[in-house]
């Protein structure tokens, strides 16, 4: 599947081989630069050129992200560059007017150089039990964000309230406040698989995930090679 998407910034932009393996092609104009996370430059014209910056100091660190960004800007004119996320999966392009989306720990993929990229605190009881970790990546202002995920991609359009397991949970917009809760008794969560659930209230917008990480972990665990004891 491949749709051509240009943005008010500037940016003319092609998605290919969605849901399954998402990869964009972004088309600079003269002098124009983008912003990606480390690794996922995957092709570019030999008239762009890099420059790496650190990027959100030791909090990076912690949502498991490079503490450095590529920047990548077209110079003596126009030059494209290919994007592709580390995960098998579908990417996304919004464009933030003066806005804020949270994303999952690895979910931040590019990005344009006027948008703030940072990491966010949650607090030790959303991050103790949600399964994101501690932090979460908050962007904000005005430009387009590329993000990705394990798996295919749903936007849920929310008024009121909505619960998620945090495996699936790609990003959500500013509007929507949230809180991890128990679902079940203690059945549930030692043995159900589910336990705890993000519960999000107020008006905005969720992007799920179609696959989570540690479900694939447990489906590979009985097929995983033993050595033998002999």
């Amino acid at each position: 599947m491949i749709c051509s998407q240009p943005h008010p910034d500037g940016y003319d932009y092609e998605f290919a081989c969605r849901p399954d393996f998402g990869y964009a092609t972004v088309r600079l104009k003269a002098n124009q630069t983008i912003k990606v996370e480390a690794s996922a430059m995957a092709t570019m014209d030999t008239n762009i050129k890099m420059k790496t910056k650190m990027k959100g100091g030791l909090g990076r660190m912690f949502t498991g992200e490079s503490l450095f960004v590529n920047e990548f800007t077209a110079q003596n004119g126009p030059g494209e560059i290919g994007i592709a996320p580390g995960a098998p999966g579908d990417i996304e392009h919004v464009y933030l007017e003066n806005e804020t989306i949270f994303l999952q720990n690895s979910g931040f993929v590019a990005a344009s150089p006027d948008l703030n990229v940072e990491t966010k605190w949650q607090g030790l009881v959303k991050g103790f039990f949600g399964r994101d970790g501690l932090f979460l990546i908050k962007v904000s202002g005005t430009g387009s964000l590329f993000f990705s995920t394990y798996g295919a991609m749903i936007p849920i359009d929310v008024d009121g309230e909505h619960i998620v397991d945090n495996a699936y949970m790609v990003a959500f917009s500013e509007g929507l406040d949230y809180e991890n809760r128990r679902i079940g008794g203690l059945k549930s969560l030692f043995f159900s698989g589910e336990g705890f659930v993000c519960h999000y209230r107020g008006k905005g917008r969720l992007w799920i995930q179609t696959r989570q990480v540690p479900a694939l972990g447990r489906w590979v665990l009985p097929f995983r090679p033993v050595k033998s004891r002999g």
